[in-house]
C-alpha cells in the first residue's frame, strides 16, 4: 500500500502515484498528465459522448494519450502567440467534450490562468462575473444545443474592453472569432515557451472558479495543490490505475466538477469518457464499453441504479452539490461501491464511502482522510466550517474577502464557513447537513441568489414574480408567474438572463 504523505513524482515510470500529494514540492495538474502520456502514448486517453452531434458541432472524438498531449501543446502555443502572457486569464464556457479537457490543461500548460464557466452562464451573468477580473481571452464552442455561444461570447467580448482574443471549436463562427479545431490536426508536437515564475509551480493559481453566496457571485482562486486535494480522497478510494475506465457526467466547469473527474483520471492514467447531460440511450451504450467507475449526480444515482444501468459497475460516485437531499437519499442496492461526494459550493468537498445496507451515514466531524485534505466542524451558529488543503484561502483577486461584502472570511482557527446548517450527533461524531446557506436557491447544480432572480423578472416585468419551491431530483425548482409568462420568459433571455429563470415562465405541463 502506497502511504500518503511523500511529495513530487517518483523517478520511475509509470502514472502518478497517488504519494504525488499535493503540498509545497508537489506536482501541477499538467505534471500529472505528462508522466500518464510518457508511461503509455499509445493508451486511450479521452472519448467524447457518442451523441455529441446532438448537442453540438463535430464528430466524437477518441484521442490517445499521444494525440491529446499534442493537442493540449498545439492549443497552448496558439494561446501564446496571440500575444497573451504568462498569468492571462482566459475564460472556457464548453459541453462535456473533449475540447474542455483539452483546453483547460492547454491554458495551464501556456502558464495561463483557465476560468471555466458554467454552461448555462448567458450574456449577463458572463460579463457581469469577468468585467473586473481583466479576462484577456474567451474559448467555447459554436453552439451548445440551440444556443449560439460563439456569437454569446463574440457579444461578452464586445462589452468588455480587455478580452484580445476569442476562439471556438466547430463552424460557421461569427466575424472575429477564431476557429480552433486545428489544434486537433497538429503534425507534431509544438513547442510551448515556458514559463519563468518565482516559488513552486504547484502553489501558483492554476484555476477561478465562482461561488454563489450571500454577497453575490464570488470568483475563487484555486492552486494546483489545492486542486488535487480536492480530489485526492476520492481517488483512493476509486482505486485508480491505468485499468480505470471512468464515465463522468460531470463537467470540468467548478471546483468540485475538476475534483471528481480530471484529478482522478490524471491519477490514474487511464481513460476519462464524457456525457453531456444526461442521456439514458447515450450512457447504457456507453457503460456496455467497458466503462468500470461513473460518476453523477447525486440525485440521479437512485433512478439511474433502480433502471439497472450501474449492475456492471465497480464504482459509482454521487456528486451531491445539494448535500442537504444526501441524509434522505435512498438506499443504494447496487453491486458496486458508491462513494458520495458532498459540495459546498466552491469551498471544498467531502469524500464518504456508503455504508453497510447502502445507506448515508452523514459526514464525518473533524478530520477527513489520512492525512487529512479537509476538516469539518459545526460552528456556532450551527453552520458547517471547514479547513484544510483543499479548502482556499483567499477570494479572487486577493484580499476581495476583506471587502464590504466578506467571503471565505477565516476564523482564529483557520475555519470558513461554508453557510450549510448542521447538526451533530456527539454519540456517532458525525455530521448531518440539514439545509442550504440562506437566501441561496439551488437548481439543477446551479446556485443563484434568490435577489438576482427576482432582479432578472422585475427588470422583464416589475409585475412578475418567481419563487423556489421543493423540486425532487434538482433540489428546487423555479416557479414564475406573470400576466404573459411567454412575454416574460422571451425578454429575460433578450437581457441576457438565465434559462432557468427564463424556463420558470413556461407553459404549465411543459417540461424544463
Amino acid at each position: 500500500m502506497i502511504l500518503r504523505g511523500a511529495h513530487g513524482l517518483n523517478d520511475i515510470g509509470g502514472p502518478a502515484p497517488l504519494e504525488a500529494a499535493a503540498g509545497p514540492s508537489g506536482p501541477t495538474l499538467d505534471d500529472l498528465f505528462r508522466r500518464a502520456a510518457v508511461h503509455d502514448p499509445s493508451a486511450v486517453a479521452l472519448c467524447d459522448p457518442p451523441n455529441r452531434a446532438d448537442f453540438t458541432d463535430g464528430a466524437p472524438r477518441r484521442l490517445t494519450y499521444a494525440e491529446a498531449d499534442r493537442a493540449i501543446s498545439a492549443l497552448a502555443a496558439r494561446l501564446c502567440r496571440a500575444g497573451l502572457q504568462a498569468d492571462t486569464l482566459v475564460a472556457i464556457q464548453l459541453p462535456n467534450t473533449v475540447e474542455a479537457v483539452i483546453t483547460l490543461l492547454a491554458v495551464l500548460r501556456a502558464g495561463m490562468i483557465a476560468v471555466p464557466l458554467p454552461l448555462l452562464w448567458r450574456r449577463k451573468e458572463i460579463a457581469t462575473s469577468l468585467r473586473h477580473l481583466g479576462v484577456k481571452a474567451i474559448v467555447t464552442a459554436s453552439r451548445v444545443g440551440g444556443c449560439d455561444h460563439a456569437e454569446l461570447a463574440a457579444d461578452v467580448g464586445a462589452e468588455l474592453f480587455p478580452v484580445r482574443l476569442i476562439g471556438a471549436f466547430g463552424d460557421r463562427l461569427p466575424d472575429g472569432v477564431v476557429r480552433l479545431n486545428d489544434a486537433f490536426e497538429a503534425p507534431a508536437t509544438p513547442t510551448v515557451p515556458r514559463t519563468m515564475r518565482g516559488g513552486q509551480a504547484s502553489e501558483h493559481v492554476a484555476i477561478v472558479t465562482f461561488d454563489v453566496a450571500a454577497s453575490g457571485v464570488t470568483p475563487v482562486a484555486r492552486s494546483h495543490s489545492e486542486l488535487i486535494a480536492g480530489g485526492l480522497a476520492l481517488a483512493y478510494e476509486i482505486g485508480v490505475g491505468p485499468d480505470l475506465s471512468l464515465l463522468a457526467a460531470i463537467p470540468p466547469s467548478s471546483f468540485a466538477g475538476i475534483a471528481v473527474t480530471l484529478v482522478p483520471w490524471l491519477f490514474g492514467g487511464g481513460t476519462l469518457s464524457l456525457h453531456h447531460g444526461f442521456d439514458a440511450a447515450t450512457f447504457v451504450s456507453q457503460t456496455a464499453g467497458g466503462i468500470n467507475t461513473v460518476v453523477l449526480p447525486g440525485p440521479a444515482m437512485a433512478p439511474i441504479a433502480k433502471a439497472g444501468h450501474l449492475e456492471a459497475m465497480r464504482t459509482a460516485v454521487a456528486l451531491w452539490r445539494s448535500p442537504e437531499q444526501l441524509a434522505t437519499s435512498p438506499l443504494f442496492t447496487g453491486t458496486g461501491k458508491l462513494i458520495d461526494v458532498a459540495a459546498f459550493g466552491e469551498l471544498g468537498v467531502v469524500v464518504e464511502p456508503r455504508g453497510a445496507g447502502g445507506a448515508a451515514t452523514g459526514l464525518p466531524h473533524g478530520p477527513v482522510g489520512t492525512p487529512p485534505d479537509i476538516e469539518t466542524a459545526r460552528g456556532k451558529n450551527g453552520t458547517l466550517m471547514v479547513r484544510g488543503a483543499m479548502v482556499p484561502q483567499a477570494a479572487f483577486p486577493s484580499g476581495a474577502e476583506r471587502g464590504q461584502a466578506p467571503y471565505l472570511a477565516i476564523d482564529k482557527d483557520g475555519f470558513v464557513d461554508t453557510g450549510f446548517t448542521c447538526k451533530l450527533d456527539e454519540a456517532t461524531s458525525r455530521i448531518t447537513v440539514t439545509g442550504p446557506p440562506g437566501s441561496i436557491a439551488v437548481v439543477g447544480g446551479y446556485r443563484f441568489r434568490v435577489s438576482d432572480m427576482e432582479a432578472q423578472v422585475t427588470l422583464a416585468d416589475p409585475t412578475a414574480t418567481i419563487v423556489a419551491l421543493p423540486g425532487g431530483i434538482l433540489a428546487q425548482k423555479l416557479a414564475g408567474s406573470a400576466l404573459d409568462n411567454a412575454t416574460v420568459a422571451d425578454l429575460v433571455k433578450r437581457q441576457g438572463g438565465s434559462p432557468l429563470v427564463a424556463g420558470a415562465f413556461r407553459p404549465r405541463g411543459v417540461a424544463a
